[in-house]
């Protein structure tokens, strides 16, 4: 794409001037400048959910109350977005805006998770049946282009994609009032006066304390990028891609081996598949240790807030059941939870805020996802390996 053409206020007001109230979705990159606006105050409202399955559903209950909602999200969340797109606004007839980002787009570099969605997002709308129309890259036809959707849905009472490509969007600032949920819980309000450290102090933390025999999996976005800058080893899974989902997938490799499992993971992941935290508690081994490295924020989208101030989350990891829940207040408690951790008496959730933020120019993994995930199984089916 060329320059930038479009102000995220143009967009914006183009939405609001045809009813739509609230925003609804998960940060992506690509729509930094659109959330920004509404995040900052507009006439729309943004509301940040766990997954993007959920803004359709919530959207869709807008509908009933007689108000618009937008849904804003990446292509690869098309896939959260399947099951209600497919089984809720669509036998229901119930028509809702999306605006989907596509990365990956064929002819535009990416990261490999992108690849094949990116390839397959026109298709894959039209085999949900979701008319879409590419937010051009001009502002003359912006009007257009939103006047033809909202006809498609007028007239076929289903959702519309408004698909946007890299570059179409100026650069907007982010001026977010502090979150305004419930209350929080006493034990997480104490927490506010801790001198949280970075990501990256946690993360060298963490490998300093793990036992050679231990493998991690972490989580999709900086976590990820800053542990392949510490430290790129055989027994590192690192989750490009399917956010949420690195419990998840520690817990299959966990059942299947002796070793220590370590998994790190992040608030805005943990959120987006919290109902994982139940079926760790129900299904893990002791060898299992869930870190939790909460700012908050989803920090590689430009730092919006999260839910997690909302959350208690070493409550709910005891709710669930883990056996074990460290809420560390530093990095020496840190340190010593995961000591502790791989004694084997889990599964061990652990818990430490950090400040928001990342090293400057921070790079990403160079080994290729193929490659990454066959020596990572060629260490874990090594000793101690029980099938």
């Amino acid at each position: 794409m060329g320059g930038f053409v479009i102000g995220a206020g143009e967009l914006v007001g183009g939405l609001v001037a045809r009813g739509v109230v609230d925003v609804i979705g998960v940060p992506c990159s690509y729509l930094t400048p659109l959330i920004n606006r509404v995040a900052s105050g507009s006439a729309a409202r943004y509301l940040p959910v766990t997954h993007e399955g959920e803004a359709v559903a919530i959207a869709a209950g807008c509908w009933l109350a007689g108000a618009t909602a937008c849904v804003i999200g990446q292509n690869s969340g098309l896939g959260n977005m399947v099951n209600p797109l497919t089984s809720l606004t669509d036998p229901s007839r119930i028509p809702v805006p999306l605006i989907v980002s596509r990365r990956g787009e064929p002819g535009f570099p990416d990261e490999p998770q992108h690849e094949l969605m990116g390839a397959i997002t026109p298709e894959l709308l039209a085999l949900m049946r979701v008319g879409h129309a590419v937010i051009p890259a001009d502002a003359a036809g912006l009007d257009a282009c939103l006047d033809r959707g909202w006809a498609e849905m007028d007239r076929e009472q289903r959702p519309f994609a408004f698909v946007l490509r890299h570059g179409v969007l100026a650069a907007e600032g982010l001026d977010e009032p502090p979150f305004a949920g419930s209350p929080m819980s006493t034990v997480t309000d104490a927490r506010k006066d801790r001198d949280a450290p970075t990501r990256m102090a946690a993360l060298e933390c963490l490998v300093g304390s793990l036992d050679d025999a231990a493998a991690v999996v972490s989580t999709t976005g900086k976590t990820s990028r800053e542990l392949y800058t510490i430290a790129d080893r055989p027994q590192h899974f690192y989750l490009v891609g399917a956010m949420g989902s690195a419990s998840a997938v520690g817990l299959g490799v966990a059942r299947h081996t002796h070793r220590p499992v370590v998994v790190i993971d992040g608030d805005g992941a943990a959120l987006m598949r919290l109902g994982t935290l139940a079926t760790v508690g129900a299904h893990a081994g002791p060898n299992l240790v869930h870190v939790l490295l909460d700012n908050r924020v989803h920090d590689s989208t430009g730092g919006q807030q999260s839910l997690a101030a909302q959350v208690d989350f070493p409550a709910l990891a005891h709710a669930c059941g883990y056996a074990r829940v460290h809420d560390c207040a530093d990095l020496d408690e840190f340190a010593e939870a995961l000591q502790l951790a791989q004694a084997g008496y889990g599964p061990t959730f652990i818990y430490l805020m950090i400040r928001p933020g990342s090293i400057p120019e921070l790079g990403r993994p160079t080994v290729r996802p193929p490659e990454v995930a066959r020596r990572f199984k060629a260490f874990v089916t090594g000793p101690n390996h029980v099938s």
